[in-house]
């Protein structure tokens, strides 16, 4: 087995490292105070092909493998938990979703604009479909050739900005993920009322709304098969959740570099905090459970540009990286203890922002569910 990265990767790192530094790592505390979404910082991103990531070149994305797609996101994530999660979204479960199932009509209108710039939304999440996400109340019935979308979609990301939403909704009432479709609807649609949701303890700014829907659309505005939607949401959230543990990773390096670096200066006793056993095996485990769920998302990863299904190697990914995030941002608290607990820094930011990852694409009971299920079948 070789974990050595190629040299192309390598160079693509350390140029998303190098925009991380000068870009996002600059704006992090003031997106996160101000909880605007930043729009500027995204599109930005699409210079460095950070929109399509592994969006084929023949479509106008950077074509690149999936492992380094999530070095990317770790490394923004690292800088900036918001603008790596709108970037997941907007690559994961819109860019790669229109690849995989759209017609070549529709990947050739979408897949350049988004990686152009041009921001993604997913709408599956509604007040009674979280976790049972087959649970669609939003309906879609026939209206002359097209479809006519009712219903509520909430915490939908990037929506503040988003050129494109990708909504759910059943085509099939009562059959749960068995009638439901997928629709790819602009975000200037007519019939789109937007509210913004309540105020996050984390991953502020991230351009969260609710979406009341009452919206006709076209035959192909249909994205892959009538009633086989919940499968394609399932596909897309397998690829998310290796993304979204290269950005709990990203969150947890920076609260251990942050611990680090506060142990090495901060003296008690005569003596820097870092000589003290204590400090040590609180950065001993940070650092084993971040690196131990790093070669599970390369692992992931790997499954992915593969082509093969992940359902089991992204779960226990996500499930491992959110949770050692935590864990390190929990005990880089308690390594800058006041100094970290205060509103406002660095610390305290990665804390809130850490325990969002084991709830968004799937909490970490989910994971589990999933992983006992296929392990068990």
């Amino acid at each position: 087995m070789f974990l050595d990265l190629t040299p192309e990767q390598v160079a693509f790192k350390a140029d998303i490292e190098r925009f991380a530094r000068e870009v996002v790592g600059p704006r992090a505390a003031a997106i996160d105070a101000s909880g605007e979404f930043p729009s500027d910082v995204i599109r930005a991103a699409a210079s460095l092909g950070l929109h399509g990531v592994t969006v084929s070149t023949a479509w106008g994305g950077a074509g690149r493998d999936y492992l380094s797609y999530a070095l990317a996101i770790e490394v923004i994530g690292r800088a900036s938990a918001t603008v790596a999660t709108s970037l997941v979204v907007t690559n994961s479960l819109v860019a790669e979703l229109i690849e995989h199932a759209g017609t070549d009509a529709q990947r050739d209108r979408w897949l350049r604009q988004l990686s152009g710039g041009m921001i993604g939304a997913f709408a599956l999440s509604e007040p009674l479909a979280g976790t049972d996400a087959a649970n669609q109340q939003a309906t879609a019935t026939p209206a002359g050739e097209g479809y006519r979308i009712v219903g509520r979609k909430v915490w939908v990301a990037n929506a503040v900005s988003a050129g494109i939403i990708i909504v759910f909704a059943s085509t099939q009432p009562g059959r749960r993920g068995q009638g439901v479709t997928a629709f790819l609807v602009p975000a200037d649609a007519p019939g789109i009322s937007r509210t913004a949701v309540d105020d996050s303890l984390g991953v502020r700014g991230l351009g969260c709304m609710d979406l009341d829907l009452d919206v006709t659309v076209a035959p192909d505005q249909v994205l892959g098969r009538v009633d086989e939607g919940f499968g394609l949401a399932m596909w897309a959230l397998q690829g998310g959740r290796v993304a979204i543990a290269a950005q709990a990773l990203g969150i947890g390096q920076a609260a251990l570099d942050e611990a680090i670096a506060h142990a090495k200066k901060r003296e008690q006793f005569g003596r820097p905090i870092a000589q003290f056993e204590a400090i040590q095996w609180m950065i001993a485990d940070a650092a084993t459970e971040l690196d131990a769920a790093r070669m599970l998302m390369w692992k992931a990863a790997s499954v992915k540009d593969r082509g093969e299904a992940s359902p089991v190697e992204s779960s226990m990914a996500k499930l491992a990286a959110s949770e050692a995030a935590h864990g390190a941002a929990d005990k880089a608290m308690q390594v800058l203890a006041s100094a970290g607990y205060r509103r406002g820094s660095v610390v305290e930011r990665l804390f809130r922002d850490a325990r969002a990852t084991e709830i968004y694409q799937g909490t970490s009971e989910a994971q589990r569910m999933i992983i006992a299920k296929h392990l068990s079948s």
